[in-house]
């Protein structure tokens, strides 16, 4: 897996940082110096940070687990959308679904639902409607799609969250924290790292600092997701002669079944020729 070289973490303006005014002394550790009332991160834990995490992520792809990703202010909806799709992970964009982890039953009953309006849609039972019972359908499918589309797929609670902006998203950051669901974050020095399980000190707020760790996180998923293909090809290739061996031997006593049914009917005809001649 490589790793995040310093230079490109600078080059993306990953060190940039808030106002010194709107710091959380929590972040102290992770800050390398002040510069014209704007604090600057220290890039060198930053790298150390996204390569803990990318690792864990890779881990948890490789299990075959889900990783949700969650981003709705403006400069991340875009990249977080992309790199999500690539590895064909579950994501949010838009406004956050209050209890979507700690309510999961009820946003899958909403996601089903748009199943059924596609569903009315080609059985033709959208013909038996009015126009205004139509349009009202529609645009409750329209409205389901935005919202929860992007995590259709999600059939079971995440194994992880990854939050660009842990301030901005901390409703989803509580929920998962009250499950239990480890939360991967970029953490900008406005906010709290005291919540987040795998924190990467780095600047939240442009887009190209977002673009280059969600680049290292997609890297290393897509690896696990590959070493995780390779270990079921494997596996079904050492069934295989297992399988084979089995049918053998089930040939084997068959056929030992078939000499001992021919040998006893040998020894029936053979009493019965002597109790014929006596």
């Amino acid at each position: 897996m490589p790793t995040t070289k310093f230079e490109d973490l600078l080059e993306a303006g990953c060190h940039f940082g808030h106002l010194k005014r709107k710091w959380n002394p929590a972040m102290a550790p992770y800050i390398f110096m002040e510069s014209n009332g704007i604090h600057i991160i220290d890039l060198h834990k930053t790298a150390v940070k996204i390569d803990e995490a990318a690792a864990a992520l890779k881990q948890i792809a490789k299990s075959g687990r889900k990783i949700l990703f969650v981003a709705t202010k403006k400069q991340a909806k875009e990249v977080v959308a992309e790199a999500a799709q690539a590895i064909s992970m579950p994501y949010v964009t838009e406004r956050w679904p209050g209890g979507m982890l700690t309510n999961f039953p009820t946003i899958r009953k909403a996601i089903k639902k748009m199943g059924t309006i596609d569903k009315m849609a080609t059985d033709g039972t959208f013909d038996n409607l009015s126009k205004r019972e139509k349009l009202q359908i529609t645009r409750q499918r329209a409205k389901l799609e935005k919202n929860l589309g992007s995590i259709a797929d999600l059939v079971r609670m995440p194994s992880a969250l990854f939050v660009v902006d842990v301030l901005k998203e901390q409703i989803a950051v509580r929920e998962a924290k009250r499950l239990g669901i480890p939360v991967f974050g970029i953490v900008d020095t406005n906010s709290n790292p005291g919540e987040i399980d795998f924190v990467i000190p780095a600047n939240d707020d442009a887009t190209k600092s977002i673009d280059i760790i969600l680049k290292a996180m997609v890297a290393a998923v897509q690896e696990g997701l590959q070493e995780l293909k390779i270990e079921k090809v494997e596996a079904e290739n050492a069934e295989e002669p297992q399988t084979h061996d089995k049918r053998v031997r089930g040939a084997k006593k068959v056929r030992i079944h078939k000499e001992d049914e021919v040998a006893l009917n040998a020894k029936v005809a053979d009493k019965f020729l002597k109790n014929t001649e006596e």
